[in-house]
């Protein structure tokens, strides 16, 4: 039998068909494996013993798999939240949060605690060795059907599976009277350095290394299950949020969150929303909006789109989430994913510093494509009005719908841009320049009622710039318009812009987010657990291409 099969044979029991006698052993095999775990130092010789804990934990959680609701009672549930297993809650946590920082690899082969004895050893260890070895026989069969690891994850299994349970823990939903205790203690724990005295409204708070946690995060942010810790840490921990915030070398950490991005046609859906909602909780923050376009970087070169030798942090990140969202418009049609791409735009549209010139040339021709679609769907509209007079046969399609939520889309853009010219129009002369050479583009909004009122900044700006450049002569280089946009940039007075309500989003969980979480919290346990297997065709809580 496989480990995942004890799981689904034991534990899918009903509390009250079980035993109190076999209730009695189950609490004391998970005490048994949670003190394994804390109790026994990370060595060469205890490393498989500590895995195997870690994995068979996991398994015995793993009734979730084979129910299509969300399960919110069980025997594991009630043992984990209460009793005996209670008292280890932040130990647990923080040790398996540094088993993810230390990404230990897994020792080589001679150095397990189980291995044979030439030297005989002593009665009692031959004892333990050999039942030790036959369980391992019986957990380890059938796992020739597993999926393949990464090579990722398996270089380290410990930290993987570690973070794994972690996920799993930190998403258990609340008992009736209790709430989830492990979500407590990731809420709650703080740094080493921080002296304070922990609150009494925090029984499970416990002290880590922020310095060593955010190594780890920024190294590891390849997976899936590392992006969502980040989530979770970023949005649940005001500690490592105000840590994280805090560090002069954030582009450790928004770098590998960009690239997830940017390589959006070979991440899963899950994981790009948590990158998103990452930056987008990173852009709540006026410190970090000014702090990214202060950081200059050299030659990025996943960017296959155009070389780019020097740019800043906050220009990349324009780019980047740019591009997502030109991506999901001709690709996904995400409006969920739109929505929070402009969310983080806007956040930062009023600290635009010295935008690159290729960053708001792409500003720029986001809106012309939202211009273009606009029109198109008018278009649309109009011809197929003309051909339904004469018949009645089919109903029209809902054009007015697509009308709305591109004219939504363009409102946002507008304001952004609106947004970074009202606040910091002396800070941007690429974006004015961009803006006058593309200004026949805004023509047909001037009188929009939808746009009438937006408009009226950025009218006034093409205007006097255009103006500006016109006494200037024709024939004019790059350098000598900018040379113009900059002093016309300290020439133009402030009170002729008309102030706009602060562009400020802010991200809210969904009610009920137990419904996202747990499914993709154990779609990435099926799928990247190490040495571990079930019967795909058994699964109940996700279907097999959600993961």
């Amino acid at each position: 039998m496989t480990r995942s099969g004890i799981s689904s044979c034991l534990l899918a029991l009903p509390l009250q068909q079980t035993g109190t006698e076999c209730e009695d052993l189950v609490e004391e095999l998970l005490c048994c494996l949670i003190q394994l775990i804390v109790e026994i130092p990370l060595l060469d010789i205890t490393y498989s013993i500590s895995l195997e804990a870690v994995t068979t934990l996991i398994v015995f959680l793993s009734c979730q798999l084979f129910h299509k609701e969300i399960l919110r009672e069980s025997i594991i549930h009630k043992y984990l939240m209460h009793g005996r297993c209670l008292p280890y809650t932040s130990r647990l946590v923080k040790t398996l949060l540094y088993n993810f920082i230390r990404q230990e690899r897994s020792p080589p082969p001679g150095t397990h605690v189980f291995q044979p004895q030439t030297d005989g050893g002593g009665l009692l260890y031959g004892i333990a060795s050999g039942v030790a070895t036959g369980l391992w026989t019986v957990f380890t069969l059938g796992g020739v059907g597993s999926k393949p690891s990464p090579q990722l994850e398996q270089c380290s299994p410990l930290a993987n599976q570690s973070l794994l349970l972690l996920l799993v823990l930190a998403n258990l939903t609340d008992a009736p009277d209790t709430p989830n205790p492990y979500r407590q203690a990731i809420m709650s724990f703080k740094n080493t350095q921080d002296s304070t005295a922990f609150s009494s409204s925090s029984p499970h708070a416990f002290q880590i290394n922020f310095n060593s946690l955010y190594t780890a995060l920024c190294e590891q942010q390849k997976s899936d299950q590392a992006t969502l810790l980040l989530y979770m840490l970023l949005h649940q921990n005001g500690n490592v949020r105000t840590y994280v915030l805090a560090r002069t070398d954030i582009e450790n950490l928004v770098l590998p969150i960009l690239e997830i991005l940017y390589h959006v046609e070979e991440r899963n859906s899950h994981h790009v929303y948590m990158a998103l909602i990452i930056l987008l909780i990173l852009t709540e923050d006026d410190g970090f909006n000014r702090s990214i376009h202060e950081v200059i970087l050299k030659n990025i070169t996943w960017y296959a789109e155009r070389v780019l030798t020097e740019i800043s942090l906050g220009s990349l990140l324009i780019l980047v989430v740019i591009r997502t969202i030109q991506y999901n418009m001709t690709r996904t049609r995400d409006k969920y994913l739109h929505t929070n791409c402009l969310a983080a735009l806007a956040n930062m549209s009023a600290q635009f510093r010295s935008l690159h010139q290729y960053a708001a040339q792409r500003i720029i021709s986001l809106f012309s494509l939202l211009s273009k679609k606009h029109n198109k769907v008018l278009e649309q509209a109009t011809q197929s009005l003309r051909g339904s007079l004469g018949s009645n046969d089919s109903p029209l399609p809902d054009y007015a719908q697509d009308l709305n939520v591109i004219e939504e889309v363009i409102r946002m853009m507008l304001e952004i841009i609106n947004s970074c010219l009202t606040n910091s129009l002396h800070h941007n002369p690429n974006l004015v320049y961009a803006l006058l050479y593309k200004r026949d583009l805004f023509e047909q909004f001037r009188t929009h009622p939808s746009f009438q009122d937006i408009m009226q900044n950025i009218d006034l700006v093409i205007s006097f710039f255009s103006s500006r450049l016109e006494q200037a002569g024709a024939e004019l280089s790059v350098e000598r318009v900018l040379e113009i946009i900059k002093q016309g940039a300290v020439a133009l007075p402030k009170d002729r812009l008309r102030k706009f309500p602060e562009l400020k989003f802010k991200y809210v969980e969904e009610e009920q987010p137990e419904e996202f979480f747990i499914p993709y919290v154990w779609s990435l346990v099926y799928n990247s657990a190490v040495a571990l297997y079930w019967n795909p065709h058994d699964i109940q809580l996700f279907t097999m291409d959600s993961g």
